[in-house]
């Protein structure tokens, strides 16, 4: 029996689906998207946190903490993987990461970074250490960005009390790991990317290097957590949580990497249904994004947030513009090949899907109910597809996959029929004609049936006429 989903599936999804729909549905008989669009939060099928975005092979690895449903307090027991190579379309890889890998941790996934250094991917996150009660600041490898990650010390990195790692590599090769809540701290990285030199540093809070707190807190300054440490041209920029509650996104810039630093003004005021709020920063084809995490989804708040994105460019003196959340998102950055293995937790926007492990590797979509559908955006079709192919798996009488282009009730182009297989990771392929698709379309894969589940699919990819 396929276990029941999670408690927020339907509310959540169906919920912000029908304020999706509304603007975006297409008519039956016109294909052409509407010019409203929906794309933030980026994730729908999870309540996601703490962005930390990394550029690697021409795609964006996208790493998050998982509040969980319903939570009231920061419950978080895992980080998830996503990655898109358009800014719109994001791909679920899992969770290759959770508090279990570290055998000396007891809590607390929280706010963490991953970076590259010669073929290997080293994340540093934050857990509790069970034999200290204390924040901690661990460190996994894996030899892919998706993982799987391992321990790699088998031990606390660092550990004084405090969270929120960043880590950053400068020109010359020198790696700095900052990290703090409520003081700002780093250490110089050896090259072995686990190992330290000297013992940490305390970055001193001024007035000057990160603006004055008003109220008389026992925090002199605007600073509070999340910093993001990176530089551009010359020039160091740490873009940090400022004054909670509730946080905005400040920033200060130095001519080195340890500072001195100068406070700089607010970047994302505070906006938003979440109290807290925490930015990564990239360059990605040409282009600048700024990824943050609020509380737009239905269910939505300050311990169980989304994770947006904007893009954004640069003053002409390097300083930030003002950044408002919004619910459009990053336009799209190239298009989607129809032609080749799309994976179906590849989505732009959905309404009652979620995501599982998958028996034949990776993830796929599953707990699908009669109604639901997934949207793919910018598909480039050109000159027309000829027939569409799905993996799919059903431990019920399985329901049609149907393709429609610019809403989930747009013109229908095709329709395949699932049956059942016989188990949930039961995998068949079907397949079915394909006419009308051509173009560059936003695709919408719908699903229908019966009552109760319906089917999985695992993967999909067109033919080409």
């Amino acid at each position: 029996m396929k276990t029941p989903p999670r408690s927020r599936r339907r509310t959540a999804a169906l919920a912000l689906a029908v304020a999706f729909a509304a603007a975006a549905l297409s008519p039956a008989a016109d294909p052409s998207p509407s010019p409203v669009q929906a794309d933030n939060p980026i994730i729908q099928t999870i309540y996601t946190a703490d962005p930390a975005p990394l550029v690697h092979d021409g795609r964006v690895y996208l790493y998050t903490g998982h509040d969980e449903d319903g939570s009231t307090w920061f419950t978080m027991k895992e980080w998830r993987v996503w990655s898109s190579d358009d800014m719109v379309n994001w791909t679920d890889h899992g969770s290759p990461l959770d508090v279990g890998t570290f055998a000396w941790a007891r809590q607390d996934a929280w706010a963490g970074q991953a970076v590259e250094r010669n073929g290997r991917f080293y994340w540093y996150v934050p857990v509790v250490n069970d034999a200290t009660g204390r924040m901690a600041i661990g460190v996994a490898v894996a030899d892919s960005p998706t993982g799987p990650f391992r321990d790699a010390i088998g031990r606390p990195l660092v550990e004084n009390g405090e969270i929120d790692p960043t880590v950053f590599i400068d020109t010359d090769g020198q790696a700095y790991l900052y990290w703090g809540n409520p003081n700002l701290w780093y250490v110089k990285l050896n090259a072995d990317m686990v190992s330290y030199s000297g013992s940490a540093t305390r970055i001193a809070l001024t007035a000057q290097g990160f603006g004055a707190r008003p109220g008389g807190t026992d925090r002199p300054t605007l600073y509070e957590e999340g910093p993001w440490v990176y530089k551009r041209g010359s020039l160091y920029y740490m873009v940090f949580s400022a004054q909670c509650c509730s946080e905005f996104i400040a920033y200060s810039t130095a001519p080195g990497p340890t500072g001195p630093w100068t406070y700089r003004g607010t970047i994302m005021p505070t906006q938003g249904g979440s109290f807290t709020n925490h930015a990564g920063v990239i360059d990605f084809e040409g282009s600048s994004y700024f990824f943050y995490h609020n509380g737009a989804l239905p269910g939505g708040g300050g311990f169980t947030r989304s994770v947006a994105v904007e893009r954004f460019a640069y003053n002409g003196d390097g300083t930030f513009p003002r950044i408002d959340m919004t619910t459009a998102g990053a336009p799209q950055s190239g298009t989607l090949d129809p032609y080749a293995r799309q994976e179906a937790e590849t989505i732009a926007w959905q309404s009652g899907v979620e995501t599982e492990p998958a028996s034949e590797g990776g993830m796929n979509v599953g707990w699908i109910e009669n109604g639901d559908w997934i949207k793919v955006e910018g598909v480039a079709f050109g000159a027309g597809a000829s027939s569409f192919t799905a993996r799919v798996a059903s431990a019920t009488a399985g329901g049609t996959l149907e393709l429609r282009l610019g809403g989930p009730n747009g013109t229908r182009v095709g329709a395949c029929s699932v049956p059942g297989t016989g188990g949930w990771q039961t995998w068949t392929s079907v397949t079915c004609p394909v006419s009308g698709a051509t173009g560059t379309q936003d695709l919408y894969l719908r699903f229908t049936g019966g009552s109760g589940y319906l089917f999985n699919v695992d993967w999909w990819r067109c033919a080409v006429r």
